[in-house]
């Protein structure tokens, strides 16, 4: 287990994202223990990928250029709203 103090742990809190193995966090000038932090595990699929996969059969559209996409709906609403044609 590693010990690491708090001003460290503010300096650099990427201490907390690359976490392999527990951490105890301590108040070195009351020299108290604060805290113990424990990596979290990864292994579980995430939840919203999970539902994603299992939604995209009922999707209908399927976008390869999201940018030509937007200009398409803008340009469709611009028509609708100002009665412009092309």
């Amino acid at each position: 287990m590693q010990t690491i103090g708090i001003g460290e742990l503010q300096k650099n809190m990427g201490i907390l994202t690359h976490l392999t193995e527990a951490l105890t966090i301590i108040d070195k000038r009351k020299n108290k223990e604060v805290a113990v932090v424990y990596p979290i595990d990864n292994s579980k699929p995430d939840v919203v990928e999970e539902l994603a996969g299992s939604l995209s059969q009922f999707t209908r559209i399927k976008i390869d250029d999201l940018e030509k996409a937007k200009e398409d709906a803008m340009m469709e609403a611009m028509m609708e709203k100002y009665g412009f044609s092309d």
